[in-house]
């Protein structure tokens, strides 16, 4: 059977209200990770209202 370790990553946008991707910045943050063994199974952002993001949520797993 597979053990599996989880990250959680939090990803802060720009911009004067939030929601500005810095999207360079971002690829190179997975890339990182996917150097390191990691695999991206879920992003997503925490919307807090008419569609303004603060931040984007990576979550990765690798094996133990």
């Amino acid at each position: 059977m597979n053990r599996w370790e989880y990250r959680t990553v939090k990803y802060k946008t720009g911009g004067f209200l939030g929601g500005k991707l810095d999207e360079e910045d971002f690829q190179n943050l997975l890339n990182s990770y996917g150097n390191d063994g990691w695999e991206l199974v879920s992003c997503f952002d925490t919307s807090i209202s008419q569609g303004q993001t603060r931040d984007v949520v990576a979550i990765f797993k690798r094996p133990v």
